[in-house]
């Protein structure tokens, strides 16, 4: 899946994925997608929240091994 920015939060645990994950769409404009590479463990519990809350589309996730890829479309 395409996407227009990429944010590495890999070796982070909560709240740091999301806060970073935060900053990093209130820079992009709307309708721009943000992927982000994690390792945390409840990162898709807490992503898929995120997104609810904000209003930011969650668009898809993937697993490779430990790390946990997630792209989400900027409301």
């Amino acid at each position: 899946m395409e996407f227009d920015r990429e944010l590495d939060v890999t070796g982070l645990n909560c709240p740091l994925p999301i806060l970073r994950a935060k900053k990093a769409l209130a820079e992009m404009p709307s309708g721009q997608i943000l992927k982000i590479r994690a390792t945390d463990p409840g990162s898709l519990r807490d992503f898929q929240a995120f997104s609810r809350q904000t209003g930011n589309m969650f668009l898809r996730h993937e697993q490779e091994g430990d790390v946990f890829e997630y792209w989400i479309q900027r409301k």
